[in-house]
């Protein structure tokens, strides 16, 4: 793994020796087994989301009607949450897995596990030879799967650590121009290795060259539960969002497509909305996950406290976040009323959402979808309560992959093509009770122009909640394709969804980067950080530990300061529907 190296001994013998204790791999079996290990277990949600704008400090005054002067002394939940909503280095309880140094640790640790399948995997070819005797015919279509799923890992946790660390890409010319990430193919042997971090051109040239590579050679036919593992359905997907980032749309459609495996895509949606036998919160999440849901491509398991936040902490999905998201107006619902019984405030929300939302402490500290970011505790001594804090992310699914395409094809300039997709996300979120059906309705071509068309029109009574956002992805990343006046309102209405589907997973932060969003956080009482397109913190600073081995740091013009103070309340609240 790429990290710094601490001295633990004065023993020159001891420091002397190389670092290379691995195990010699010699068979197929333990080649599959190392790489249920080459996945993350880290959670980048916690780093996306606090920085991103579906999160708000509670500390902060509220410009929102009817609180208007309400101030709450909430205490964090790690101190490293205040570094990163601030877009701060971050240097405090950097042991955490969902700190930038959990995730990028976690991320080379997965890619460690690939480089060392890969690295035997070569070894077999040169030979023919596996435990002295030649491949056979079974065994060479084993390993070629094999090889696939390690390229595939390879090259994600890459493209995650460079969504992270970096800016965002801004094709060949400018992307040259700004640093990568150290692309690691090899396992360490050696003592105190160097990296270069390369440009980020380079990195993405690397992650295409493996994605290419690996995505024929996987398949489904050796694993128990392939959504634990990359799977066709899944690597396509993938390869859409790659593509995306780079602005490359048929790809990014003939990919999107080929991950739906031929089969409809509104009879994949998950099904989680029109379930009415949750009885506890956390079966809620456990249904949402499950490998069971058509929907879901793939799943990863991590070790998080990310939920943990929403429990009447100061950094939560409230106010403008959460009615920008998961309790707030949309194009086919805003007509669906709610009153919150203790501000009396009115709002618009998606009735599919009524039942799966949970808070703590009350409302007004902040609200979750349950569905995607609940924690399941595995406890080690339930005696003594202790254990681990786990978080299964549906990392590729359905929905999120529909509205990859759509976004392609408005780009492409097929309107028709983007709506449909649209409109499937949208018919699967409609709620099931036949008394919502009037209010929420389905999704039309008018619906989208007149909701995202006229929201930044100062006379509109509703204040948006900033769910419209000027787009600047001409600028980030100069392409043939522009946003015209066309397909502006869809596209709004592309990222609108996108923001609600994938909330509380820290995608947001990448749409922010490669949209060229302007967002700006309020912290404590008087404090306003803005963060303007292309700015230098785009990329979140790499671990101080990773810097000190001799890494180079990213680019930074200014450092916010941090002058919040804060302490623990909670209060407590319901919403109810309102009938007229």
């Amino acid at each position: 793994m790429i990290v710094a190296l601490i001295g633990l001994s004065s023993c020159k013998d001891f420091l002397d020796k190389v670092p290379d204790t691995r195990v010699y791999l010699v068979n197929l079996d333990q080649l599959q087994q190392l790489l249920v290990t080459g996945y993350m277990d880290s959670n980048y949600a916690l780093v996306g989301e606090l920085s991103s704008d579906n999160v708000i400090d509670n500390n902060s005054p509220s410009k929102m009607k009817g609180s208007e002067g309400v101030r709450y002394h909430l205490s964090f939940y790690s101190q490293a949450d205040e570094q990163v909503f601030a877009w701060d280095d971050v240097d405090l309880d950097i042991s955490s897995s969902d700190t930038p140094s959990g995730v990028w640790n976690s991320c080379y640790g997965a890619i460690a596990a690939a480089n060392a399948v890969l690295e035997r995997i070569a070894e077999f070819e040169e030979t023919g030879m596996i435990e002295g005797e030649e491949i056979t015919t079974s065994q060479r279509e084993r390993m070629n799967a094999i090889k696939g799923e390690a390229l595939m890992i390879r090259a994600y946790h890459h493209f995650i650590l460079a969504e992270i660390f970096c800016m965002p890409y801004r094709g060949e010319q400018l992307s040259a121009q700004y640093p990568g990430i150290p692309y690691a193919t090899d396992p360490e042997t050696t003592l105190d290795p160097k990296y270069d971090r390369g440009t980020l051109l380079e990195t993405y040239q690397k992650i295409e060259k493996d994605l290419l590579e690996g995505l024929p050679l996987i398949t489904e036919d050796f694993y128990q539960v392939p959504k634990y593992h990359f799977n066709i359905a899944s690597s396509n997907a993938f390869a859409a969002r790659f593509y995306l980032m780079k602005r490359e749309y048929q790809k990014v459609v003939d990919y999107a497509t080929k991950a739906f495996k031929g089969n409809d895509p509104s009879g994949m949606l998950n099904d989680g909305w029109w379930q009415e036998d949750f009885y506890y919160i956390s079966d809620i999440g456990r249904y949402f996950t499950s490998i069971e849901r058509p929907g879901n491509f793939q799943l990863f398991t991590n070790y998080s406290t990310w939920w943990r936040r929403f429990l009447g902490y100061r950094f939560t999905c409230n106010r403008e976040a959460k009615r920008a998201t998961i309790q707030g107006p949309g194009p086919s619902w805003s007509r669906c009323q709610y009153q919150n019984t203790k501000t009396k405030e009115k709002f618009a929300m998606m009735p599919c959402f009524n039942g799966v939302c949970g808070s703590a402490g009350g409302q007004e500290y902040g609200a979750y979808f349950a569905g995607n970011c609940f924690e399941q505790f595995e406890y080690t001594d339930k005696i003594s309560g202790i254990g681990y804090c786990h978080e299964i992310r549906p990392e590729f699914t359905v929905e999120e992959t529909l509205l990859v395409r759509a976004e392609a094809n408005l780009f492409l300039g097929n309107i028709d093509a983007a709506f449909e997709d649209l409109y499937i996300w949208n018919e699967g979120h409609m709620s099931p009770n036949e008394s919502d059906r009037y209010n929420h309705v389905s999704l039309t071509k008018d619906q989208i122009i007149s909701f995202y068309g006229c929201y930044d029109d100062p006379a509109r009574k509703d204040p948006g909640y900033g769910i419209v956002m000027k787009f600047n992805i001409d600028e980030v990343c100069p392409s043939e394709y522009k946003v015209t006046d066309a397909i502006e309102p869809y596209l709004q209405c592309v990222q609108h969804f996108r923001r609600i589907q994938l909330v509380h997973m820290g995608n947001r932060w990448f749409d922010i980067k490669r949209f060229g969003f302007t967002i700006q956080h309020a912290m404590g009482i008087s404090d306003v950080y803005t963060l303007e397109k292309l700015d230098p913190r785009y990329a979140i600073q790499i671990p101080n530990e990773v810097i000190g081995a001799g890494l180079e740091a990213n680019y930074r013009a200014n450092k916010p300061t941090n002058t919040a103070e804060s302490s623990y309340v909670v209060a407590s609240n319901e919403n109810v529907r309102v009938t007229d």
